[in-house]
């Protein structure tokens, strides 16, 4: 599946809830089934600056796609990922760059979370950019 058809997936999901305790409660759950991050990836050189709990991030290609891990010490925080993981993942690193992420304003989800919380969103999303910026650069070089 496209980034695109994904996030159109998201945006219908989301759509099915009245309100945002309804959503918040929907993304406890996808923190929740959230798959473990390997712990070796749990280092200080994956952590992510700028969030106001504790996330991890780590990348790598695999046949060409981007795989990547996250994890949290939030649950919301780590549905949250579980979103981002669920667009980006397996995807090939121009697309994860160049994706627009309109499924975001769409649901709500900026307007919804706390001042600290959106710029962790934000961080978290600037890292895996950065990540496929590399494999990108990689892959020409």
């Amino acid at each position: 599946m496209t980034i695109e058809e994904i996030e159109k997936e998201i945006i219908e999901e989301f759509s099915a809830f009245e309100d945002w305790m309804d959503k918040y409660s929907y993304l406890i759950e996808l923190g929740n089934d959230c798959p473990e991050i390997d712990p070796k990836d749990k280092t200080e050189n994956n952590l992510i600056k700028g969030c106001q709990s504790r996330v991890w991030i780590s990348a790598r290609m695999k046949d060409g796609l981007m795989d990547i891990t996250a994890d949290s010490d939030a649950v919301i925080t780590k549905g949250i990922i579980s979103l981002l993981l669920r667009v980006f993942n397996h995807q090939k690193p121009e697309d994860v760059y160049n994706a627009n992420l309109d499924f975001i304003d769409a649901i709500g989800l900026k307007s919804h979370l706390s001042p600290t919380r959106s710029n962790g969103l934000l961080s978290m999303i600037k890292q895996i950019k950065l990540y496929a910026l590399a494999f990108s650069t990689q892959n020409k070089g």
